[in-house]
């Protein structure tokens, strides 16, 4: 990005309809791929598509159970993540339609287009984000 062009974009207090509508397909694109994934991790979580183990030896039969119970702690515990991440995707296309993505909940600046391209569920500039208080 160009001097002129950050100038500019710290001038605006929204992104162009056209611009928008860019956002609106990186999060789309990346919303049905979030999807697929999540639905990947809930058929591994429900063993849906998995041939059971009652067909092998009692030792393997043994530690198949051990590593199945922490696959599917797991894959649960992925599956919330992944969740999570869809619900801030839908978020994001909401603040599409109010006009107001991009926007950053603190300073009410605009998110640099590059952060928006790479995070595109972000509501914290990058400046924002460095001064929240650490999680421990």
């Amino acid at each position: 990005m160009t001097k002129e062009e950050t100038q500019a974009e710290g001038l605006k207090t929204r992104y162009s309809d056209e611009e928008l509508e860019e956002f609106r397909q990186i999060i789309t694109e990346k919303l049905d791929n979030a999807r697929e994934d999540l639905k990947m991790l809930t058929d591994a979580f429900s063993h849906a598509n998995e041939h059971d183990t009652t067909d092998t030896s009692p030792t393997f039969k043994v530690l198949e159970e051990g590593y199945q119970v922490l696959s599917k702690e797991e894959n649960s515990r992925l599956a919330v993540r992944q969740q999570k991440f869809i619900n801030s995707l839908e978020n994001a296309l909401i603040r599409i339609e109010n006009k107001s993505y991009g926007i950053c909940r603190v300073t009410g600046k605009l998110i640099p287009k590059e952060r928006l391209r790479s995070v595109p569920h972000a509501t914290l500039s990058i400046d924002a984000k460095l001064n929240q208080p650490r999680r421990k």
